[in-house]
């Protein structure tokens, strides 16, 4: 009797760890450059790497980055489409992929580039805009018109890219009473208290701390632990670390640049992300580096280059790490592929597993659980 019940318990275990490395894949593109129906859903096999479709969204506009709910039920996009753009709130069915269209709303300024929500609010940043604009939800997981927008005013010292403000991220603190956003044109980052539950001042200004000028802030992450921010500039390749205590405050620590010391061309940092275990940093630079830069994180929040490897594409202007930590996959705008790159969880370092999705212009990738 206890062989058949150690029997059973391994089948169910088995069948516990098989269910649990199988995701969702949701991939945001633009819709403009060659035919794509805009969100697509891909089941993702952080085992062996496999993927299959499993559904996309019906004539959705340029949905570059999508920001997910944390029960799994509703997918909020950004369209980005010049001064005609909007935020849209979908209804989403994990465990067929299937996406319902709820509602869209303006954007409340230009080219929405990122967005983030909880259960309350809604947050964009748009960057031909320069501006936050904060929507409410719905019971029904739709969002309401614009309830506060943020105009940022100025300029930095790159008179082809930095004319204006430029907002080009928004991201909650571990413990949600602050929401960060990175301006590119203003070389700056905004710390925003954040009141979830206020009808029209939802964030308040804080501080804004400046960093290199020109260098263009780009995205950010925070360590594991919140200790850390670490944030890429897409004009220069800086990467900035910033101690961040529980009042808010920034402070820049360290700077580094991800270009290797001898090159000479266009850089376009983009993404920044943290591996599951918060073991290793990883940023994806454009134009002609089309690369990852991998980083091991030191215990005093310091960083130690492992590696520079090309992505295998160009414009990998997003990418994501499976949540078991097996597999990292870059989306490239301009080749329209996702190159899938295992993981050793140990060095941080990547390999090319020789699989990828062709997808027209891949720009925004999130796993969910199914």
């Amino acid at each position: 009797m206890k062989r058949v019940y150690m029997l059973l318990f391994s089948v169910l275990a088995f069948s516990a760890s098989q269910a649990q490395s199988k995701f969702n894949l949701l991939v945001g593109t633009y819709t403009n450059t060659c035919q794509s129906d805009g969100i697509y859903v891909y089941e993702f096999d952080s085992n062996s790497g496999d993927f299959k479709l499993k559904s996309s969204s019906e004539n959705v506009l340029s949905p570059s980055y999508l920001s997910v709910s944390a029960d799994n039920k509703f997918v909020y996009a950004v369209n980005e489409n010049g001064t005609q753009s909007t935020v849209s709130a979908f209804g989403y069915d994990s465990a067929s992929g299937k996406l319902n269209f709820l509602n869209k709303n303006d954007a409340l300024g230009a080219d929405p580039c990122h967005l983030i929500n909880d259960d309350k609010n809604v947050i964009i940043a748009n960057y031909s805009g320069g501006n936050i604009a904060v929507f409410k939800k719905n019971p029904d997981g739709s969002i309401t018109t614009g309830q506060q927008l943020i105009q940022h005013e100025g300029k930095g010292v790159n008179p082809a890219r930095q004319e204006k403000a430029h907002v080009h991220m928004v991201c909650f603190s571990p413990d949600k009473k602050y929401v960060l956003s990175n301006d590119l044109g203003l070389d700056k980052v905004f710390v925003y208290k954040y009141n979830p539950d206020s009808k029209n001042e939802i964030l308040t200004l804080k501080e804004s701390v400046a960093v290199k000028a020109g260098s263009g802030p780009r995205h950010l992450t925070f360590s594991k632990d919140g200790k850390f921010v670490y944030l890429v500039q897409e004009l220069d390749g800086t990467l900035t670390t910033f101690s961040f205590d529980k009042n808010g405050s920034l402070k820049v620590i360290a700077e580094t640049s991800i270009l290797e010391k001898d090159f000479k061309g266009g850089t376009g940092a983009a993404a920044i992300k943290i591996s599951p275990d918060g073991k290793f940093l990883y940023v994806s630079d454009r134009v002609d580096v089309n690369a990852i830069s991998v980083y091991k994180i030191l215990k005093n929040g310091g960083l130690e280059k492992v590696e520079q490897v090309s992505t295998l594409g160009k414009g990998p202007r997003d990418f994501a790490i499976d949540p078991t930590g097996n597999y990292l996959l870059v989306g490239h705008q301009y080749t329209n592929t996702i190159v899938i790159f295992k993981r050793d969880k140990t060095t941080g370092k990547l390999t090319d597993t020789g699989k990828k999705i062709e997808l027209c212009s891949p720009v925004g990738l999130v796993f969910t659980k199914i």
